[in-house]
């Protein structure tokens, strides 16, 4: 088992407030602490010395530090996990939390590393009735195995395209055909995507059905031999250089005693410039086979070509850390509300010229550096919470959200007992904003809590205005979820006060094409840290509300999920 280093960081005394505040009311922490209101450039503390204040200045001073060279790109497995885990462990203690894994800072997370090996040399070769064709992996494809396996070798696997790959109760793109030992394609996102059917699943918001993750589990339980998913920007959410960085280095997985969900023997990704070629290749004209997949009474195509690849991995079985602290609860500290956010990002890749740190300032330092100024204040307050405040920075997120699997599924605390999951995840620094986007608005109780805590700071709570890229399903909080904890799950809405709309969906498309998931994700001395700083108070005046209640938050009519029996639940 990995031991984290301890790095020694300084500890000093800081000030705590008087002022108080009823517990059941949602308030900014601006009772706790002066929340900084100044535009422009923040020069972050200097280390060591917090206030117990959410603010700028120390929140400037976390991000930084952890989105420095020293942290390595905080990838799990290597020197920056270590780095990483023991600061926010440091971080955790200093502030007054206590070990929150049955006395423990640490909870090992069991992992399955695999590394292709030699994958400039890797190339998947179709053979079809008009042209063989070949990929190479990078530009047109991404492949991996998802079982362990040492030794690849698929030869002439017919291939069939099985739409979305999607086999629901309303839905079955496996209808009437046997994919047994086949390599399958399938398209990014929800059958009616592509034609943009309102009427399909839940129109344009993206279901769990358009996930990779379940792409890749149902070909499996088809008996798949490999499936292959044709990216598209615009139905992925991310640019193809997303794709092919993840898919760059080890991939990490659970042991199978852990997730025993079906696994591909091959999986991975076609570029759609790819995937043309390929089909042509079959003498098939992708684009127009694309279009049908949306249609009701679409049938799987079986093309006339085949596949085969032959790769090696190197397997090496390992684990990562969760870095769990908790403020016990005065009264009910059984009861509690659990921060989240991921430390874990994409390392560094030493093939790359110039930036080789994938530093990950905004994914995810920005999450760990909020749950450790949230804790801060809670830390602070003049009463402590009657119910626990648990704080946990998950690990192996970049690799299927598994830190926060293995935690619900190992959690210290009884899930019938987790009143509410927050969860923090790349905060856009873009200055102060209208509105708060809330990611699966309309699925829980814990709209109103915000919406109240929104309505405190002249701010309204909207929708995300982009569900088809899926976010309710791409952060930690979706573990919580499936195990029927109700989560909130949002940021800073589009709608700035400089600029309005129009200047943050330009922000946050620059994130998207420029820094998302690149070794340009840094840093920034000129950030506006005002409107992440009122995030932060948002989330802490939720938290603080929920921890001060007996009730439970439920879930709405019409959600997909359900919470576990709990005798404290609202009737």
């Amino acid at each position: 088992m990995m031991r984290p280093l301890y790095l020694g960081f300084f500890v000093l005394t800081l000030v705590a407030c008087s002022q108080q505040e009823p517990p059941t009311a949602v308030t900014a922490p601006s009772e706790v602490a002066v929340v900084d209101s100044r535009p422009g450039p923040v020069v972050p503390t200097m280390e060591g010395r917090y206030s117990a204040a959410i603010n700028a200045e120390d929140f400037a001073a976390r991000l930084q530090k952890l989105s420095s060279d020293q942290f390595e790109g905080r990838q799990p497995g290597t020197l920056g996990e270590r780095v990483t885990t023991a600061y926010i462990k440091d971080q955790f203690e200093r502030i007054g939390l206590k070990p929150g894994n049955n006395g423990n800072w640490f909870q090992t997370v069991p992992m399955v590393q695999t590394d292709l090996q030699d994958p400039a040399a890797v190339r998947i070769k179709v053979k079809g009735a008009s042209a063989e064709v070949e990929f190479g992996i990078g530009k047109d494809s991404v492949i991996n195995t998802l079982n362990g396996s040492v030794e690849v070798k698929l030869a002439d696997s017919p291939i069939v395209f099985a739409g979305y790959g999607v086999n629901a109760p309303e839905w079955n793109d496996y209808a009437g055909i046997d994919v047994k030992g086949k390599t399958v394609i399938v398209l990014v996102n929800d059958p009616g995507w592509g034609n943009q059917d309102a009427e399909l699943f839940k129109g344009k918001a993206l279901t769990y059905y358009g996930r990779w993750t379940y792409k890749y589990e149902e070909a499996a339980r088809q008996g798949a031999a490999a499936l292959f998913i044709v990216h598209e920007t615009a139905g992925a959410g991310y640019p193809w250089d997303v794709v092919e960085s993840g898919w760059t280095g080890p991939q990490m997985a659970l042991p199978t005693s852990e997730d025993p969900a079906p696994r591909l023997e091959s999986a991975g990704w076609f570029s759609a410039d790819a995937a043309t070629r390929l089909f042509a290749a079959a003498g098939i004209d992708f684009a127009a086979l694309k279009k049908s997949a949306d249609l009701r009474g679409f049938k799987a195509v079986e093309l006339d070509a085949t596949l085969a690849v032959d790769y090696r991995n190197k397997i090496v079985s390992t684990s990562s850390e969760n870095v769990i602290g908790v403020l016990p609860g005065s009264e009910r500290a059984e009861e509690a509300i659990v921060y989240t956010a991921h430390w874990d990002h994409l390392g560094k890749d030493d093939k790359l010229s110039g930036d080789q740190i994938f530093n990950g300032a905004i994914d995810n330092a920005s999450g760990v550096a909020g749950i450790i100024e949230i804790a801060e204040a809670f830390t602070h307050q003049p009463s402590p919470p009657k119910r626990s405040v648990v704080f946990v920075a998950v690990t192996l997120e970049e690799s299927g959200l598994l830190g926060a699997q293995y935690y619900v599924a190992h959690s210290p605390f009884a899930l019938d007992k987790t009143v509410a999951n927050i969860n923090i995840d790349a905060l856009p620094i873009i200055g102060p904003t209208r509105n708060v986007t809330m990611i699966g608005l309309g699925q829980s109780e814990l709209d109103e809590y915000a919406q109240e805590a929104a309505k405190a700071q002249n701010r309204v709570i909207s929708a995300d205005e982009s569900p088809e890229k899926g976010h309710f399903f791409r952060s930690d909080h979706l573990n919580f979820i499936r195990a029927g904890v109700p989560a909130l799950y949002a940021m800073s809405g589009l709608d700035l006060l400089d600029g309005g709309e129009a200047a943050g969906r330009m922000a946050a498309d620059d994130y998207t094409t420029n820094r998302y998931h690149k070794p340009s994700d840094n840093y920034d001395p000129d950030w506006d840290y005002r409107g992440v700083i009122e995030d932060l108070d948002l989330f802490y005046a939720v938290g603080r509300k929920l921890a001060d209640e007996s009730s439970f938050p439920q879930w709405k009519p019409g959600s997909d999920f359900s919470r576990p029996a709990t005798a404290n639940a609202k009737p």
